[in-house]
């Protein structure tokens, strides 16, 4: 269009009467459109003149920018701005010829808070500068994303390390106070079993042990884990986790059908991080089954894979949230960290596994997992 003009100039004396029509109309048309897009974008344009008087603006710049009332057509750009911060930085930087872009202003007014981005561009042609041309935006929306992304990091680096860490001890002090409960019983006693004294002490030694290593090895909800894999009996680990939580179960009133396939191959585990995420689901199915109830651990091998199910009949779980239970932080209970699935996720990644939840409301819930027997995870190892 720009040749077009150019030549269309160096011919305008020749031109007769039609064809100056058809380039008025051809100008109109093009003035037409650019004041349609003009119009139609959403960020503010102000034109201003080598004199730094207005020239033109769009429809946005009125919407985004303090302006005084009146037409201010020729005016000096600065003076028809109605805020003291916007007017002194437009003001000083064209006396300057600064070029400033993306400065940030927030604007307050009795209906709203607007935060706005400031660009202050020079025109310029072959050297020559022309005018300027002030930018504004509205960045309100994600500013404030951004301010409460910020926020939420800033508060989660120092929160989710305690709140992790309160979810996960209270297993071990919860087992504690139960075997506490039945050492008193058995003092109370007139025949004192030194026997069963002795085993409730070693189990609370255990849990006293297991509370040391949450609070040194937490550290792996935010960084890498340190996995020890070594080549595992899965049947071996179920059955020394539920020996482990027999007395909970019981006073819970929950019964424990365990249906392990002894001809499933070994796998490779770190059997600390196992039993934490399978105590953990366990801790969960107690918590849904208030009541009592049964809860049912099945292994079994398909594809040289060894499936684990832990099944309870508890209350089960809303299908609309089914997708969300693993993600930080989220969490349907009034107390409690979220991170307590979200660690246990993580810990099956870890082990190259996979983890599913199936579950009905008022009929239970089932979580699902998948390793790879030791044959399969070889391959895995050296791919």
């Amino acid at each position: 269009m720009r040749k077009f003009l150019e030549r269309a100039i160096n011919k305008v004396d020749r031109m007769n009467k039609a064809q100056l029509s058809s380039l008025l109309l051809t100008l109109k048309d093009e003035l037409t459109l650019k004041e349609m897009v003009m119009g139609s974008l959403t960020q503010g344009i102000l034109v201003s003149d080598h004199e730094d008087r207005v020239v033109y603006s769009n429809k946005a710049i009125d919407r985004l920018l303090p302006l005084r009332l009146g037409d201010n057509s020729e005016l000096l750009v600065w003076s028809i701005i109605d805020n003291d911060d916007i007017y002194h930085f437009v003001k000083e930087n064209l006396f300057e010829h600064n070029t400033v872009r993306d400065k940030i202003f927030v604007i307050n007014s009795e209906n709203n808070t607007l935060i706005l981005s400031i660009s202050l561009l020079p025109l310029a042609s072959k050297g020559i500068i022309y005018g300027n041309v002030l930018i504004v935006n509205d960045v309100t929306e994600s500013k404030e994303r951004e301010i409460k992304l910020k926020r939420a990091e800033s508060l989660a680096s120092l929160t989710t390390m305690a709140a992790g860490v309160a979810h996960e001890i209270k297993n071990p002090l919860g087992s504690m106070s139960i075997h506490i409960q039945l050492m008193n019983k058995i003092l109370n006693r007139d025949n004192f079993n030194k026997d069963d004294f002795s085993k409730y002490l070693d189990i609370i030694s255990d849990e006293v042990e297991r509370l040391n290593s949450i609070v040194v090895d937490y550290l792996f909800a935010v960084r890498p884990m340190n996995v020890e894999l070594v080549d595992s009996d899965i049947n071996v680990v179920i059955e020394e986790l539920i020996e482990f939580t027999k007395y909970e179960l019981e006073e819970s009133h929950i019964s424990v059908n365990l249906k392990l396939n002894k001809d499933i191959p070994k796998i490779y585990l770190d059997v600390k991080f196992i039993k934490q995420a399978f105590l953990n689901i366990i801790k969960n199915a107690i918590g849904a089954m208030e009541s009592g109830g049964e809860l049912t651990i099945t292994t079994e091998e398909k594809d040289n894979f060894v499936q684990v199910s832990i099944r309870d009949n508890g209350i089960g779980i809303e299908e609309s949230i089914q997708d969300k239970i693993f993600e930080p932080h989220f969490t349907t209970k009034e107390t409690g960290s979220g991170l307590g699935l979200t660690l246990v996720y993580k810990i099956v990644k870890e082990h190259k596994g996979d983890i599913s939840v199936s579950s009905k409301v008022g009929e239970g819930t089932c979580f699902n997992f998948v390793f790879p027997g030791l044959f399969e995870k070889e391959k895995l190892l050296l791919k």
